[in-house]
């Protein structure tokens, strides 16, 4: 491994950047692109000005974390269009795409555009969103997909799951599986049932909403109420 003026890395050095690289990748997952250098240092057991002399900017360490993940997942939707029913591609992709974003809130983050792109995951977009279209136009033509919706739908649906698994999935693991399901059926010819899987109960409903939604203290209450 060498740094980006091609000279190798010290021995020492190089545990460091394995470290570093190790600690992005679970702050990212946690906490999205929002996670900061402080707190990979901290994750690291490095110190802050180690961080930045390895990784000068917050979108080199990105690229190094996120470029292989990315990578696989065109190759997953490349390889969704050589299946041959359109809608058993589809459902390879967004099946896959949640169970990526659902552990990783920063691959999320990044796939889903939101406002950090350097222009190597740029051209990787570029890239991705023809394979998209594709992909959905594929299973309109067969019928299996209703014709009213469009790749653009795609990032929503995949940001509504993500959100269900970082808040829910700890209360049961997986269930973000059974929203995919659902909207799968929603995404449908009506011709076609599939079951959504098991139901919440509501102890498992209270805990998520605790843990998504801001809890309103008995002092809030009585605020209000004067």
């Amino acid at each position: 491994m060498t740094t980006t003026d091609n000279r190798p890395l010290r021995r020492d050095a190089q545990i460091n950047r394995d470290r570093i690289i190790r600690a992005a990748q679970e702050v990212f997952a946690e906490r999205g692109l929002a996670g900061t250098f402080h707190d990979i240092a901290d994750r690291a057991g490095v110190g802050l000005g180690t961080v930045y002399r390895r990784f000068p900017t917050k979108e080199e360490l990105v690229e190094v974390v996120f470029a292989q993940r990315l990578a696989e997942f065109i190759a997953t939707v490349e390889a969704a269009l050589q299946i041959p029913s359109g809608w058993d591609g589809l459902v390879t992709v967004l099946s896959t795409a949640a169970g990526m974003y659902a552990e990783d809130r920063g691959l999320r983050d990044l796939a889903l555009g939101h406002g950090f792109g350097p222009q190597h995951f740029e051209n990787m977009s570029d890239q991705l969103e023809p394979l998209l279209r594709r992909l959905v136009a594929r299973a309109q033509d067969e019928g299996t997909l209703r014709p009213d919706v469009t790749a653009d739908d795609l990032p929503i649906l995949l940001t509504m799951l993500s959100e269900v698994a970082h808040h829910g999935n700890s209360v049961r693991p997986g269930l973000h599986t059974r929203y995919l399901n659902l909207i799968l059926a929603g995404l449908r010819n009506p011709t076609f049932a599939q079951d959504l899987g098991e139901p919440l109960n509501r102890e498992q409903l209270d805990a998520i909403a605790g843990r998504w939604l801001p809890r309103i203290s008995s002092r809030d209450h009585e605020t209000s109420d004067a």
